[in-house]
């Protein structure tokens, strides 16, 4: 009779070590997510090219395990006055949720805001005249709100 227990007890016992080990590291983020990150939440028009080309292909980034998702310009307009903000506010919300995520979003805060802001202009750019200057006033007021607020 005792053989009978003895090979689901050996089993068993050898299935214990494998539950026990840490499935993290299979599943850890490459050690450049912090610069990549930091890569795609610059001021610049390249920073936010890199990040909306990596946004649009988010299945080969998936390794890093970056936060996508957005609520956009939260409770204001999307495209306030027929401007086109959404975008922008979706990379603010990218930097925002992955900084908080990371555990240094107060040291960013700040460059987050600022790449914001220069996002809306870029799409003020595009209008001239009175529009320009509306949408230049309307991002400054996007941008004060975050500032702010955010």
């Amino acid at each position: 009779m005792r053989r009978r227990f003895a090979l689901p007890l050996a089993a068993a016992a050898l299935s214990v070590p494998l539950t026990l080990l840490p499935a993290a590291s299979a599943s850890a983020a490459p050690a450049d997510k912090p610069q990549v990150l930091s890569s795609w939440t610059q001021t610049s028009a390249s920073s936010y090219n890199a990040w909306n080309a990596a946004r649009l292909n988010q299945g080969a980034w998936a390794t890093y395990a970056f936060d996508w998702g957005t609520d956009y310009c939260s409770s204001s307009p999307d495209n306030p006055f027929g401007f086109p903000f959404k975008t922008a506010c979706a990379r603010h919300d990218f930097g925002y949720r992955n900084y908080k995520a990371a555990g240094s979003f107060s040291a960013n805060k700040a460059r987050l805001d600022s790449a914001f802001y220069e996002d809306l202009k870029r799409v003020c750019n595009g209008y001239s005249g009175a529009s320009k200057t509306a949408c230049n006033s309307t991002a400054w007021t996007y941008y004060h709100a975050v500032d702010i607020f955010g």
